[in-house]
């Protein structure tokens, strides 16, 4: 090794000891007669010291180094004078005897520091130097050590982590598939999986009834801050089990990672249908930190002629506690932020409940004092509150108020990241219809199976056949979701001709595993965690770029590397692709 110690190790009681260290110069300051080197590496920073007065040609050399070389030093450590006690090397320093460079560097193009002056593009650029930032290698510790306690837990339930294949059969259903051209057979393609759910269900056929993958999955869709091209799952799947089994042991999962990585424990966590989601927060991942959940007002504000409320077909409300303070500017704030086209409300009325018991709303003139008393008692709302309501197409009405209700939790503080409210959703539909296709869709995936009351509701209203699926939410980010499987041969193929498969189309797309139930297949389900979003829940962040360590931009390109790019014209002749 060409180091005896790390830049972060160092401390009183090695006091004396000569030492090789190696790192990166975070920064340098002469005073005068002295001269002072921070040295960098992933384990911390331990401060250097030249003095002109004993080790002038040694101080000078030391003078000439610039931001971001790479050194190798030799030298004593001695107790410091000045001490920094937010340093956990702060008590020592290296007087240094010699000092080897081991590579010059350029200027970096931004400070790499925590508060850094480099913008998101010019980072993205040069990734490996914001890598070197704290706030970066910390994000990269954290996921390190959540894959490591994963591993730890399922490994501890006795289940094998068996990985399954990246160049996969391309299926029309779901997100977009990335596919790769195969040049040993022209005109046919791979698809990289969007997840190993197909595999991991063979997996139970196979018998290996407890399987698990920190698997890479690929999907070509629109980005977003909680979503990349190439992410991340904790990818599992049990046999023998009903859905109360896998709620048990991945709860058990995300308490042992809560306890490891904050030292935070849990009680069980609640369980709400997603009808009831759907009715009281708006959201089928809903945000519990904090309670201003809906109250329908359809009964208590149609009929007094305000044209508004009478022609919706839903009205609803939110009471924002001790709000009625709110001045008009914040109002008319609040009404901006529901007529954004990304929230879609067409406008907003407010009540306010002053302290003294009066009431002052923008639509005073369609009711009366005793309307907005009987209002307050339906809202829960008490002298001081403040009392929003939107109005309109009951779906587009919940979607918007769900958005005001986050906003106006973001602005009374009521979203800390460091509290955690997890809960299961549970009792999906199974399925959507869509209007512009005519057909219905699988609101997780064609393999979902119904609750077993259900099943006869497929032939005479499959609209209303409730899912045997579930999903992990905390603090209004779904974090994973999973269901109980189609295990029966006759079954799946009802499903495939619900979603509009003919019996060729899924004999073509989905034989293996329909051949595969004829031959035992065990009642089995799983679920699946987007592991960047655990990551940047546990992290504190709203993006899941931060806890990646080579990321792409919102566009999907890597800009450090500048991908995707051309290839060149014999590649593509190999590959019979042509380009018009």
């Amino acid at each position: 090794m060409l180091r005896t110690h790390t830049c972060g190790e160092l401390k009183i009681a090695d006091i004396a000891k000569n030492v090789t260290l190696c790192g990166w110069i975070q920064r340098s300051r002469d005073l005068g007669g002295m001269t002072f080197i921070d040295l960098r590496d992933r384990y911390g920073i331990t401060q250097l010291v030249f003095n002109m007065d004993n080790a002038a040609a040694l101080c000078q050399q030391a003078r000439q180094l610039g931001r971001e070389f790479v050194l190798n030093i030799e030298g004593t450590v001695t107790e410091r004078s000045n001490k920094n006690s937010k340093m956990p090397t702060g008590d020592i320093e290296i007087t240094v005897s010699a000092i080897t460079v081991l590579n010059t560097a350029k200027t970096p193009p931004f400070t790499i520091e925590d508060a850094t002056d480099g913008g998101d593009e010019l980072r993205m650029k040069y990734r490996y130097l914001d890598l070197r930032r704290n706030v970066n290698k910390t994000n990269l510790e954290l996921r390190h050590k959540m894959s490591v306690e994963t591993r730890n837990y399922l490994h501890e339930q006795q289940f094998l982590e068996i990985e399954t294949p990246y160049l996969i059969k391309s299926t029309p259903e779901g997100a977009r598939d990335f596919v790769v051209p195969s040049r040993m057979n022209p005109g046919q393609f791979y698809a990289l999986p969007q997840s190993p759910q197909t595999f991991k269900q063979l997996l139970m056929v196979a018998g290996y009834d407890r399987y698990f993958q920190i698997v890479r999955c690929f999907r070509d869709e629109d980005l977003r801050a909680d979503r990349q091209p190439e992410f991340t799952q904790i990818d599992c799947e049990m046999s023998f089990v009903t859905r109360d089994d896998i709620l048990e042991t991945f709860e058990g999962l995300t308490k042992h990672l809560f306890k490891k990585m904050k030292d935070i424990r849990f009680d069980s966590f609640p369980r709400i249908s997603y009808d009831e989601a759907m009715q009281r927060f708006g959201s089928d991942k809903p945000d519990i930190r904090f309670e201003m959940e809906f109250t329908e007002l359809n009964n208590a504000l149609k009929g007094k002629n305000f044209k508004v409320f009478d022609d919706a077909e839903l009205v609803v409300g939110i009471c924002a506690k001790e709000c009625a303070f709110y001045t008009r500017k914040q109002l008319d704030e609040l009404t901006e932020f529901v007529r954004k086209p990304q929230v879609g409300a067409n406008g907003m009325v407010y009540v306010k409940y002053s302290d003294d018991g009066s009431f002052a709303s923008s639509v005073s003139k369609f009711y009366t004092d005793d309307d907005f008393h009987a209002l307050a008692e339906l809202m829960g709302a008490l002298p001081g509150d403040l009392m929003l309501i939107l109005a309109g197409a009951a779906e587009k009405t919940r979607k918007a108020l769900c958005e005001l209700r986050l906003e106006m939790g973001s602005r009374l503080g009521l979203r800390a990241s460091d509290v955690f409210r997890p809960l299961w959703v549970i009792d999906f539909p199974l399925l959507e219809w869509d209007d512009e296709t005519r057909r219905y869709y699988a609101k997780h995936h064609p393999f979902t199976a119904p609750k077993p009351k259900d099943i006869p509701l497929l032939e005479t209203n499959p609209a209303a056949v409730k899912a045997n699926a579930y999903d992990l939410v905390i603090n209004g980010v779904e974090i994973g979701g999973g269901s109980i499987r189609i295990h029966n041969k006759d079954l799946q193929k009802k499903m495939f001709a619900i979603l509009g498969f003919t019996e060729q189309d899924a004999q073509n797309q989905f034989g293996f595993l329909m051949n595969a139930f004829e031959y035992g297949a065990p009642p089995h389900g799983g679920i699946a965690f987007g592991f960047d979003r655990f990551c940047a829940v546990f992290g504190g962040s709203d993006s899941i770029r931060d806890y990646i360590a080579f990321p792409k931009n919102n566009s999907g390109r890597d800009v450090m590397i500048d991908s995707p790019s051309e290839i060149a014209e014999q590649q593509l002749n190999e590959l019979n692709i042509k380009i018009r």
